[in-house]
């Protein structure tokens, strides 16, 4: 039984791209060193590891290629290698240049258990600059449907060749050698069409001034283009430096993001290992149907490719992930990617909402100011608006609009705020309203008895909308939502004429923890007065609320998270659902190795104090199961009739008319159970 806490049981394989330290043809120094780096992937129960081009010779020894005594020196490493194989765990491919039929080769051999699965030929050989290939070897580049003698069996040799594991840890994986990823149809294309998930390439490169750069692309956007992970392995340290030098250079790549890469320039053997998500890769081909379409559009057909079967288990150790998780999904870690980010989504918003008023020929918004995070990040984009479309700042109409139980600290944030933005603010207190309308309702709080249900709750929140749609019609004005996806993805809105509604929302596919980095983001951006950063982060500090219910003097206003769950945690949820359609356990798995311990890795410098806490599985368990429960069963029904916004990350939106289209009246059976069955207690 693989543990809970493998990452074997969860979709991921964990592949290595391998740097040995060499010696210039000597087969017995380098069988050593690939040996050395085949046990250490043993020890880490890595399931395919991938090696340098001519690893065993040695790429850059000219015609020392031509020599039969280290021709034969080649193949009895690879024997030796075929017997160790049969004490090993890894599948592996080991470069070596091999005869047949008076031609020479450079090949990729792939051995696993004991045998040699195949032998797939280089297809494309650089002739120009410092490449001499075709002095030495034949091109692969035709050859399909062959067998090599080797060792005294016949092997399959060819371009056509696909790797699928059976057994516990399934995947197929192709192979390619160096330039073969360089022309513009890599042999790793219409593998990946075929079913090819994993995309080896053995390589020499030698280094040159910005080349690491090159690779890096290359191999980075062929597993984007091919929705797959792709291991890369480059000659190191030991190869001839007589007229050229080499960095070492391994790296893999999950459908365009680097997932490791070794130390370049180093001395010793290095290796870069990761944990690949299949599951990932997989959901990305269904939801792409473009992929299919393409296999279609070039003739790809199953049978163009001979595949052969391996079997590898899945190891029963619990292993640690090895792969990065990011806390926080919808927000980079890196700061220049997060400042990049911020940037594109603000004027995202900016731009809808700019648009929007044009398209209408409407030159005022009317928006409702309550002192929270939502509303401030919304009233900043209003003000932007006004400024692009040249329209004066007074023309957005804001108002607080307090209630029974609204703080004087987020009311007086929300005053400030308005006036620092340069709106028309206004102040219209929604109780004597409010007390009407629960008396028409014969509701106990009219008659003096303290009941803060539902009905009182929503009482307050449609009533502020109720204003601004009414001011909006007076005053021939939009009303801009604040809702941000978060609140949407829970259904913590009031539904109807309530927060749910709006002429336009800004803040629709805007999480609650991207929404915080936009005010950050402005606090910073040098656009705003220095008292008015205070009080943005003054806004940041203020504890999540929906102030509805009132509280006794001193003690903490009504808490949004301890409703509905951290919206850290939340968000992790929101995205692994709607992004890749993962199941519970897969995502409170992945949960727990982002979140389990705050020691696990160094926070990011953008990550607030509030947030830097650790959650244990518990308590994943726990808010897991209620996002799911709140996210399928109670809320589709308000999305099925939102109002229009703009669509702002790649991590999606859940408009019935763009990303999340699903039913209203769904269960949430199937989710809840795969939760219960496969997460331990």
């Amino acid at each position: 039984m693989i543990p809970f806490h493998s990452p074997y049981r969860h979709g991921f394989v964990r592949i290595a791209a391998c740097v040995p330290r060499i010696d210039v043809a000597n087969p017995v120094f380098n069988l050593e060193r690939t040996r050395e780096l085949l046990q250490q992937g043993q020890e880490e129960r890595i399931a395919l590891m991938v090696f340098p081009e001519l690893g065993l010779s040695a790429y850059a020894i000219d015609d020392l290629l031509q020599q039969d005594a280290l021709l034969d020196a080649v193949e009895a490493a690879i024997a030796q290698l075929v017997a160790d194989s049969s004490e090993l765990f890894s599948a592996f491919v080991v470069g070596a240049p091999l005869r047949l039929q008076g031609r020479l080769y450079n090949t990729a051999v792939i051995i696993h258990a004991g045998r040699i699965l195949g032998v797939v030929p280089k297809a494309y050989l650089p002739n120009y600059r410092e490449f001499y290939e075709k002095r030495h070897f034949t091109p692969g580049a035709h050859v399909r449907g062959g067998n090599i003698e080797l060792l005294g069996a016949a092997v399959p040799f060819g371009v056509d060749l696909l790797f699928r594991s059976s057994g516990t840890c399934p995947f197929t994986f192709h192979v390619e050698i160096c330039e073969d990823v360089w022309v513009p149809q890599p042999p790793s294309t219409a593998a990946a069409l075929a079913g090819a998930e994993i995309l080896l390439n053995l390589s020499a490169s030698n280094i040159t001034i910005g080349k690491a750069e090159d690779r890096r692309l290359l191999c980075g956007s062929q597993s984007m283009r091919c929705i797959a992970a792709y291991a890369y392995s480059a000659a190191g340290p030991g190869e001839s430096t007589t007229d050229l030098a080499w960095d070492g250079h391994a790296a893999i790549f999950e459908n365009g993001v680097r997932l490791a890469e070794t130390e370049r320039f180093s001395t010793r053997s290095t290796i870069a290992v990761s944990d690949v998500d299949l599951g990932l890769l997989r959901q990305e081909r269904i939801r792409r149907g473009s992929f299919g379409d393409c296999s279609r559009a070039m003739g790809v057909r199953p049978d163009d490719f001979r595949t052969v079967i391996l079997e590898l288990n899945a190891p029963e150790d619990s292993l640690l992930l090895r792969r990065s998780v990011e806390r926080f999904p919808y927000v980079p870690s890196d700061p220049a990617k997060l400042a990049e980010n911020c940037h594109e989504a603000y004027n995202i918003q900016v731009q809808g909402l700019a648009k929007r008023l044009e398209a209408t020929r409407i030159e005022k918004v009317v928006i409702g100011v309550s002192g929270g995070l939502d509303s401030t990040q919304a009233l900043l984009v209003c003000g932007r608006v006004m400024d692009r479309l040249e329209l004066p700042r007074t023309n957005i109409l804001a108002y607080t609009l307090p209630g029974f139980a609204t703080g004087e600290t987020t009311k007086s944030n929300a005053w400030a705020l308005m006036k620092a933005v340069g709106a028309s603010a206004e102040e219209i207190d929604i109780r004597p309203a409010a007390r009407q309308l629960l008396a028409d309702l014969h509701h106990p709080f009219a008659a003096g008895d303290p009941v803060h249900d539902v009905t009182f709750e929503n009482v307050q929140a449609g009533l502020r909308t109720d204003y601004l749609f009414r001011l909006a019609n007076y005053h021939n004005a939009l009303v801009v939502g604040t809702g941000d996806l978060s609140e949407i993805a829970l259904g913590w809105s009031t539904y109807g004429v309530g927060d749910h509604m709006s002429h336009y929302n800004v803040n629709a596919s805007v999480p609650k923890t991207l929404i915080q980095h936009l005010i950050r983001f402005v606090a910073a951006s040098g656009d705003v007065r220095k008292a008015t950063a205070s009080l943005l982060h003054a806004i940041l500090a203020t504890e999540i609320s929906p102030e509805l219910v009132p509280v006794a003097e001193g003690t903490r206003p009504q808490s949004t998270e301890a409703a509905v769950g951290p919206y850290a945690l939340q968000d992790f949820n929101l995205y692994y659902v709607t992004r890749y359609g993962f199941v519970p356990s897969k995502i409170a798995y992945l949960s727990w190795n982002a979140w389990s311990d705050a020691e696990r890795g160094a926070w990011p410098a953008n990550i607030p104090d509030e947030a830097r806490r650790a959650y244990d599985l518990a308590e994943i368990r726990k808010w897991l199961k209620l996002f799911l429960f709140r996210f399928f069963t109670i809320s589709q029904f308000k999305r099925s009739a939102m109002p229009n916004g703009p669509k702002i990350s790649s991590g999606g939106a859940l408009s019935p008319r763009g990303d999340w289209r699903a039913p209203s009246d769904s269960s949430a059976g199937v989710w809840l159970d795969e939760l219960e069955c496969n997460v331990p207690t």
